[in-house]
């Protein structure tokens, strides 16, 4: 298993803008793309305006098929052109990419 920790900082004052977006709009994309998320997290320091979620994918080559198709999903592009007409919803995203440890197993 590859996963892929999200790291979004968002554009203060727009934290609901992005949640609400990926609560009744990007989660759908995902599950139509093949893009299994195993958890979302907010920052407990709320000053920090991060927002964080893993993906799940069986190796790079899936990331990279799954994830181009859903960038490229005319859904997607009309739903960031309508969300984002006040400017992004966030100033970057940072990218993680994780195997297991060897050590450890979930039970």
């Amino acid at each position: 298993m590859l996963y892929e920790l999200r790291i979004y900082h968002v554009v203060p004052g727009r934290m609901q803008e992005l949640l609400d977006r990926f609560r009744d709009h990007t989660l759908k994309l995902f599950e139509k793309h093949d893009l299994k998320v195993t958890n979302f997290w907010l920052n407990a320091d709320e000053t920090k305006n991060q927002f964080y979620y893993v993906f799940e994918h069986t190796d790079q080559a899936a990331r990279e098929k799954n994830f181009q198709a859903f960038l490229d999903d005319p859904e997607w592009l009309e739903l960031v052109k309508r969300t984002e007409s006040n400017g992004p919803l966030y100033e970057k995203i940072e990218e993680i990419y994780m195997n297991n440890a060897p050590f450890f197993q979930f039970a």
